[in-house]
């Protein structure tokens, strides 16, 4: 057996059918149900032409039918690509065209932006379409999802596969469209999904893998936040189901925290993912306002944007027997490291205990010295991502050859503690330059966060005559109470440089993000422009 994940999927099945593999909604799927439908669907698609390295589209709310999905496409050695399903026609026109989609699973309620996504393409092979209630017809065949799955036999009957088979992951970060990170399965495995033992050892062989399933030592019950057409929520799916442990979703378009924190009792959850402070401030506020046992939950663990320390103390004093985690990573480096609550660096930023594979490098691509402050880029080692699909330019951008390793740099700025740890200091791409001084806007608004009045804030540059630019906070604050500019800057001065702290402010109702949790710096950017401007 290799390291391929259809392969380990069945293996796990047979060895634990009767598990719960997942819960999403009213629908319950033990190992041995979610198994046979996605046979169903993998042979609805071969019988539809869709075959080894064919990439289809996955344009879906959370729900049982995108692990589903996901799973099937493995099983035939195709790939499935997440498609955002807040894309617009021509948003979703370049990843058909970009990813060379054979064919699309998609909500009724999106086939008005499939057809005009698709004028003057070429028909897809497959487009199954998942009722909602919405009344719209496509402009090409289409089948709905439950008949094509009632078209396909349960049995297996598929050919080998390999650890060398794609996992494709579509992100597009803050800026850019999009772009295809290609991972070997195997690599993945290792790299991404915490090589089959979350928070132990890799397991040496996939048959330790599937002993370790049969004697339950790490299986667990797993409720990702964070919606599915982000690779941080597939991720989580995948570290579950390799415990043979329950996925448990709430299906459909917008997170709920009522429904989140109900379904923590109702299905044993033991471990919840979520994205920052966008998240975990509605649990917060929910958990004060309502009644919900929580004793199932131990973990709680955040990814693709990181909790800020106060965010953190009220967390912990309304749950205080739950482990809080802020985990890093990207879709290029897969998990680099994780920060336990308190494990802060001096600055109150969260720094990282890393595995010898994971560095800061200078501009000469030397690793910066502990405890001497210099600022470098994280960059990671090892078992990394082929590249970006059909992009040899950015692929050598993000991944380089040094003294005859490989390393990808994913683009994060940090600086080495002297005890060795990393502190992470925000993207370069939005670095704000303020009279010839670097402001990373993720330290700022942490600063800004710490403030007992601030829900949630994002911090971009805006120009400015003197220092051409000038750093500017757009922020939303707890009953919208209004703050003076002198007010946001006294307490900032507690937490960063002065040439850190904002000169410009403004108050939202609420603070844009994508649906992954990641902050909307464009949105930010209009708000405060607008404000300058005037």
């Amino acid at each position: 057996m290799e390291y391929n994940l259809a392969d380990l999927f069945e293996a796990i099945a047979d060895t634990v059918p009767d598990n719960l593999a997942l819960a999403s909604g009213d629908v319950h799927h033990s190992y041995a149900d979610l198994d046979k439908r996605a046979n169903r669907l993998a042979h609805y698609l071969q019988g539809r032409g869709i075959g080894p390295g064919d990439h289809v589209g996955l344009h879906l709310f959370n729900g049982h039918e995108f692990v589903e999905a996901i799973v099937a496409l493995f099983k035939i050695r195709a790939v499935g690509i997440n498609v955002n399903y807040r894309f617009v026609g021509p948003e979703v026109r370049y990843m058909i065209e970009n990813a060379d989609l054979k064919g699309v699973i998609t909500q009724r309620r999106f086939i008005p932006v499939i057809n005009e996504a698709m004028q003057g393409l070429p028909p897809l092979r497959s487009l199954l379409v998942i009722e909602d209630g919405s009344d719209t017809s496509s402009n090409q065949e289409a089948i709905e999802y439950e008949t094509a799955l009632g078209q396909g036999s349960e049995k297996r009957g598929f050919g080998p596969r390999s650890g060398d088979d794609l996992y494709i992951i579509y992100t597009g970060g803050t800026t850019g469209m999009p772009k295809g990170v290609m991972w070997r399965h195997e690599d993945l495995f290792f790299t991404g999904l915490q090589g089959g033992s979350p928070g132990g050892d890799p397991v040496e062989s996939p048959e330790q893998l599937i002993e370790q399933v049969r004697e339950g030592w790490y299986t667990v019950t797993m409720l990702p936040c964070a919606p599915f057409i982000h690779g941080a929520a597939q991720w989580t799916q995948w570290i579950c189901h390799l415990t043979g442990g329950k996925l448990v979703l709430q299906p459909g378009p917008s997170f709920d925290p009522k429904r989140i924190l109900s379904l923590v009792a109702e299905e044993n959850v033991s471990t919840m993912s979520l994205v920052g402070d966008a998240m975990a401030i509605p649990l917060i506020e929910e958990l004060k306002a309502g009644d919900y046992d929580m004793s199932n939950l131990a973990v709680i663990a955040s990814a693709g944007a990181i909790l800020s320390a106060s965010v953190q103390e009220e967390i912990e004093a309304l749950l205080p027997d739950v482990m809080i985690i802020n985990s890093f990573g990207t879709s290029e480096s897969g998990d680099l490291g994780r920060a336990a609550a308190g494990e802060e660096s001096h600055e109150g930023r969260p720094s990282f205990y890393m595995g010898d594979e994971v560095t800061v490098l200078d501009e000469e691509g030397n690793p910066i010295e502990p405890g001497s402050g210099k600022i470098g880029m994280v960059a990671r080692s090892g078992r990394l991502p082929l590249g970006y699909y059909k992009d040899p330019e950015k692929t050598a951008e993000r991944f380089k050859e040094l003294d005859g390793k490989r390393w990808v740099v994913p683009g994060d700025f940090a600086t080495v503690e002297p005890d060795g740890r990393i502190t992470f200091l925000g993207r370069g791409s939005k670095c704000i330059n303020t009279g010839g001084e670097k402001v990373f806007p993720e330290e700022v608004e942490e600063a800004l966060k710490a403030h007992p009045d601030i829900i949630d804030a994002l911090v971009v540059g805006v120009p400015d005559p003197r220092f051409g630019s000038k750093v500017a906070a757009v922020f939303s604050t707890r009953g919208q109470k209004q703050l003076s500019l002198e007010d946001v800057q006294e307490h900032c001065r507690k937490h960063v440089a002065g040439y850190k702290i904002p000169r410009q402010i403004t108050i939202t109702e609420t603070v844009s993000r994508m649906p992954s949790g990641k902050p909307d710096y464009k949105w930010a950017e209009e708000i405060a422009r607008s404000q300058a401007v005037a």
